[in-house]
C-alpha cells in the first residue's frame, strides 16, 4: 500500500495580481492552481543542489571560459567535448 501525504488546509494572503498571473500559468501547464503552487514551493524547500552540481555552479560563476564546442558534425562535436 502507498503512502500519501497528509494535506492541511490553509490560508494566506497574496497580491491580487500575483495569483492572477499563478492561475494563468497553472492553466498553461494544465494543472490546478493549489497543485501548481504547490510544486513552486516544494521546488524552493526541496531543490538542493548536490555537490557536482555545486562545483560546476561555482565553475561557471567563475567566468573561466571551456571552450568552444564545434557542431558543424557529430564527430566534430564530440572530439570538440573531449579537448
Amino acid at each position: 500500500m502507498e503512502a500519501r501525504a497528509i494535506k492541511k488546509p490553509t490560508a494566506f494572503r497574496l497580491d491580487e495580481n500575483l495569483i492572477d498571473k499563478l492561475k494563468a500559468e497553472a492553466k498553461k501547464a494544465n494543472r490546478s492552481f493549489n497543485n501548481y503552487v504547490e510544486c513552486i514551493l516544494m521546488d524552493s524547500v526541496y531543490n538542493e543542489p548536490n555537490e557536482t552540481t555545486l562545483e560546476a555552479i561555482k565553475e561557471a560563476r567563475s567566468g573561466k571560459f571551456a571552450g568552444t564546442v564545434n557542431t558543424s558534425s557529430m564527430e566534430a562535436f564530440i572530439k570538440s567535448c573531449e579537448e
